[in-house]
């Protein structure tokens, strides 16, 4: 079912404007805090109203500021995980489902399928984070609305649970048609869970990409960001046909770059780094910040000699490397440098 939403808001100091069109897919939303996902979500759901604008549910207009028709949230059909789960504190788990589908049949079945057996007669006060959020699903899910929309899905649940819980809402959405919404600032949780991503980016919708194509491709610096591309620097072109990389203090080499004179940012990922040998013209020396000890690889912070901003670098694990306050020499494969225009 098509969802098209074409809305502004102001709140304050922040202004929000969402355009995006979904159809039968998993949409995302990635983006800071505060950079309005949430706030995109509870206008959808009915919960704020825009200032203007128009949102449609297939054949379905829930809000035109134009033609005055604002349906209540309640009549929307609409599922909206809300991050404060928005539990009834008088009601037991049980209870709380069954408001969304009056049949305690099915509210078991809920029970049963989000990890709550033996939690079902205690009410919120009673539960943990993680308990009051799958509750909060649950009920959500038992509704059987024509969009469900998660917001910061598994923020409280821990990562034992999340795997299953990631399951369960799969399945749910596939049986829906598949069309929903996600909001999340987690990159890998929408590289799970999502067939499209829009990036937001102070209150705008910076891009909107394909997931593939968003982490292998991504069109701007924002969605480089938000997508996993560690290092970022605003760049400046010079006379002799290079670009400095001015939060960096490096020249970069262009022979890649199409567009060089329109060339805004510059980001390179940290595990495109190589070691250098010391007589690697292309190398640049740098000093060793901190070494990061992670799971399967080894993170280097480093600052390029008579730069300023620091920059990442990530290594094999067993790979020998300097230590802390170290000098060593590094090279930037010229086609792992990725330029944008904005």
């Amino acid at each position: 079912m098509k969802l098209t939403v074409n809305i502004e808001k102001k709140c304050g100091d922040f202004s929000l404007k969402a355009d995006f069109i979904t159809d039968g897919e998993v949409f995302g939303l990635l983006g800071a805090s505060g950079c309005g996902k949430s706030l995109t979500l509870k206008c959808i759901a009915g919960v704020e109203k825009p200032d203007r604008g128009r949102i449609c549910l297939g054949e379905t207009v829930l809000f035109d500021s134009d033609e005055k028709i604002n349906i209540p949230a309640r009549k929307r059909n609409v599922g909206y995980l809300f991050q404060d789960y928005a539990l009834f504190p008088n009601m037991t788990v049980l209870q709380n489902i069954m408001c969304a589908c009056k049949s305690e049949d099915k509210a078991r079945e809920f029970v049963h399928r989000f990890y709550l057996s033996g939690k079902e007669n205690l009410k919120p006060a009673a539960l943990s984070g993680g308990e009051k959020q799958r509750t909060a699903i649950a009920r959500m899910l038992a509704a059987e609305p024509e969009l469900v929309m998660f917001d910061e899905p598994f923020s409280a649940v821990d990562s034992s649970l999340k795997a299953g819980l990631e399951r369960e809402i799969r399945k749910v959405i596939k049986s829906c048609g598949g069309q929903a919404l996600l909001v999340s600032h987690s990159r890998d949780e929408v590289h799970r869970l999502t067939d499209r991503i829009a990036v937001m980016e102070q209150g705008r919708i910076d891009v909107i990409q394909e997931k593939k194509s968003l982490f292998e491709n991504p069109l701007t610096a924002a969605a480089a960001r938000l997508s996993g591309w560690e290092n970022i620097s605003p760049v400046e072109a010079k006379e002799d046909g290079t670009l400095m990389a001015s939060q960096w203090g490096i020249s970069l080499p262009t022979c890649r770059c199409q567009n060089k004179g329109r060339a805004a940012f510059a980001a390179i990922r940290a595990d495109s780094f190589e070691i250098a040998e010391d007589d690697d013209k292309e190398g640049i020396t740098c000093i060793v910040g901190e070494i990061i000890d992670e799971i399967h690889r080894t993170g280097v912070e480093f600052i390029p000699a008579g730069g300023k901003g620091l920059m990442t670098a990530s290594f094999p694990k067993g790979q020998p490397l300097p230590a802390a306050g170290q000098e060593f020499r590094l090279r930037i494969p010229q086609d792992k440098i990725k330029y944008f225009d904005r």
